[in-house]
């Protein structure tokens, strides 16, 4: 008996599945084109599995394949940032894309490529975790910067503005906003990282317990107690130990001092831990963002606006810039950029509103 004829909805769906698997597979292709290394051999192999699942489909289509179609708007725009960016924005949108995927509802689908999308995502995943972690420290400052600015300085502009002082009062006061916030935002921030780094980097082990490694008493083996002092069950600390006195040439201190990876306990490494960032970066990247954020709820007052018309205004401006900061951390979280965008304006909105209704009462009062 012969295989049945594909009816013409299963010839349009393989496709565009085709199509889809294409640009897929080029989009990674152009990913690595801007890598090197390990990073750049993990984005072949999956254009190459890409195009494993695009041969399924050009198999079942046979003569059907006709004329390549497009991909999808979603797949096209990521292959247009790939060629242009390759950043972490779009690793993040390919993680988005490999989560969509319809092949577990798809009877034309094999179950190894349903299996082999789910793990794309989780490959893409990782690769997008490494860009994350190398940008978190300052992309955190300059998320919050935006937003504190945004929201504080929305607050404090229209708090003003309904106790009913002047549009100069307000612009003044919405000017020192933006000042002061985003020289105490840096301030605390370079503080604050500095002073992570400072107590990681009191936890390290110091340079002369490593010097006296070679000289302890193998029987006696005082180095079980250290790591017993970093958490370790006496058991296994002897046996850590013991294996570490055995085998110290090429170790570093960090190695033989401090627990293993993986152990709750274990000694961070500070050069390499990059999701803090550096201080002063951290400390420019929250100043600038928050008097970026701060100036746009000022900019109606700058422009001689005056009463609901510079409220409306700067209401108006200060959403759409929350919208943004709510879609952009979506977007590198790997989760909805519209849940994160209505979540990060309701609770803008919900600032601001709460003291313009605590402006006007004072206005009444006054």
């Amino acid at each position: 008996m012969g295989a049945m004829t594909p009816s013409k909805p299963q010839i349009r769906r393989w496709r565009q599945y085709l199509a889809d698997e294409r640009a897929e597979a080029a989009v990674y292709r152009d990913l690595a084109a801007r890598r090197t290394g390990e990073e750049r051999d993990i984005l072949l192999a999956l254009a190459d599995a890409e195009g494993r699942h695009e041969q399924h489909w050009l198999d079942l289509l046979g003569d059907d394949a006709g004329r390549p179609v497009r991909g999808d708007v979603r797949t096209r725009m990521l292959g247009w940032l790939a060629r242009r960016f390759g950043s972490v924005f779009v690793l993040a949108l390919a993680q988005r894309a490999e989560a969509r995927s319809e092949y577990d509802d798809d009877e034309d689908a094999t179950p190894q490529m349903a299996a082999d999308e789910r793990i794309h995502e989780e490959v893409v995943r990782g690769l997008a975790a490494r860009g994350r972690n190398r940008m978190s420290g300052t992309f955190r400052a300059a998320v919050f910067g935006a937003n504190d600015g945004l929201v504080s300085n929305l607050a404090l502009v229209l708090g003003i503005g309904a106790s009913g002082a002047s549009s100069a009062t307000v612009l003044l006061t919405g000017l020192s906003g933006l000042l002061a916030g985003a020289l105490s935002m840096g301030a605390g921030e370079y503080v604050s990282v500095r002073s992570q780094r400072e107590l990681l980097e009191a936890s390290r082990p110091g340079p002369a317990a490593g010097a006296a490694l070679p000289h302890l008493d193998v029987d006696a083996n005082e180095l079980a107690l250290v790591y017993r002092a970093r958490g370790m069950e006496p058991g296994e600390a002897q046996t850590r130990a013991t294996e570490v006195l055995g085998s110290l040439e090429g170790l570093s201190a960090h190695t033989a001092l401090g627990v293993p990876a993986g152990s709750d306990q274990a000694v961070p490494d500070v050069d390499e831990h990059e999701v803090i960032g550096s201080a002063m970066g951290v400390a420019v990247a929250s100043f600038c963002f928050f008097a970026s954020g701060a100036l746009i709820p000022v900019i109606p007052y700058l422009l001689g606006a005056e009463g609901f018309v510079a409220v409306a205004w700067a209401a108006g401006l200060v959403g759409v810039a929350l919208l943004g900061t709510g879609a952009t951390v979506g977007l590198l979280s790997g989760t909805s950029p519209g849940k994160r965008a209505l979540r990060q304006l309701a609770i803008g909105y919900g600032a601001a509103a709460a003291t313009y209704l605590l402006g006007l009462a004072f206005g009444g009062v006054v």
